[in-house]
């Protein structure tokens, strides 16, 4: 058999432990050949391959991104896109393929498998706003990075008596900025789930230097104010799956707290460095255990499954059930840090 493997979306470290486990395992266990499919939904949609082998995979275990790269391709976007990816997995001698990556990655994952191709996936997303799955990898190296940035950040404030606002990634759920700002000691923290009060706000940072002590907030690029003014938006355009590019809310923040209560504010928005580095030894181990459970589900013919983390076990479910509605934070989520949100 021959297996095709691609990564789409943006990248996220982990990516190349899963293409790691992938061939290592079909190699060695079920004597499988696999290509390489470059540039996500791209590579099959134009027929970019490259070799995929156990020479290939060798070493890439603590890198971060993915050794075949990535786009946000959108194959059902393109005129004849369906059949054009038929005919080049034909012409390649693919009989299977396994696709890493998001909501969008494996939406139109689960659209070609309706419609006749053998596809596996495997959940990737920085944000970890898959639902069908307790965790995705990639999630828990982005919260150390912004929890380390935190961690520094707290010094800056203190030294110079103002309000640092964090502003990390996520763009309708707000797990990096909760998880990153309570392991990071941040005093206020706004999600997208919870449209934030700005004159609340603006009376916890009060509060916080009538004890003398500085404010650190962390913020999601997509938390909306309660007045009803939406997301904030870096440009109105929009990618191939529809989503505009979001980033603002940190400096508006800034601003508007700077404006309304007199202290020194100032935003800093981490980003990319969140997706990039090395991963943590927990992507590294999840993304590797999601690898062997998507080979193995080649191996079955158990096609159109997703692999999930359920508890500390690695399951296959429908694929449906991880992009048909976004993993958000609920309200008893959050209620035990209720201190913490503005």
């Amino acid at each position: 058999m021959r297996v095709g493997v691609l990564t789409g979306g943006g990248d996220c470290p982990g990516l190349n432990a899963v293409i790691r486990a992938v061939v290592r395992k079909g190699v060695k266990e079920y004597g499988y050949e696999f290509v390489g499919f470059r540039d996500g939904w791209k590579g099959p949609l134009e027929g970019l391959t490259m070799p995929l082998g156990v020479d290939q995979v060798r070493g890439i275990l603590p890198r971060g991104g993915t050794i075949l790269g990535s786009s946000r391709t959108n194959p059902f976007k393109v005129d004849g896109g369906v059949e054009q990816i038929k005919a080049n997995l034909a012409a390649a001698g693919v009989d299977a393929l396994i696709a890493i990556g998001g909501e969008d990655t494996l939406g139109v994952a689960t659209k070609l498998h309706d419609l006749g191709v053998n596809v596996v996936g495997v959940p990737k997303t920085i944000d970890n706003d898959l639902s069908g799955t307790d965790f995705t990898f990639g999630f828990d190296t982005a919260v150390n990075i912004a929890m380390e940035a935190i961690d520094r950040l707290h010094t800056t404030a203190e030294s110079h008596h103002r309000v640092l606002v964090v502003e990390v990634m996520g763009r309708h759920a707000g797990w990096i900025a909760l998880h990153a700002g309570i392991a990071g000691g941040a005093n206020v923290v706004l999600i997208p789930e919870r449209p934030f009060d700005i004159e609340q706000v603006c009376k916890y940072v009060e509060t916080r230097f009538e004890t003398k002590y500085a404010v650190i907030m962390v913020v999601s690029e997509g938390a909306v104010p309660a007045d009803g003014s939406g997301m904030t938006l870096l440009t109105g355009e929009k990618d191939a799956f529809g989503h505009v590019r979001l980033g603002g809310i940190g400096e508006l923040l800034a601003n508007e707290i700077e404006t309304r209560t007199g202290k020194e504010a100032r935003a800093v928005v981490l980003g990319h460095v969140q997706r990039g580095g090395t991963p943590t030894a927990f992507d590294r181990w999840l993304a590797t255990r999601f690898g062997l459970q998507a080979i193995g589900a080649v191996h079955d013919g158990d096609f159109g499954t997703m692999m999930a983390l359920r508890g500390t076990d690695i399951v296959r479910v429908p694929l449906i059930e991880g992009t048909g509605e976004l993993k958000v934070v609920q309200p008893e989520q959050y209620a035990e840090a209720e201190v913490f949100f503005g």
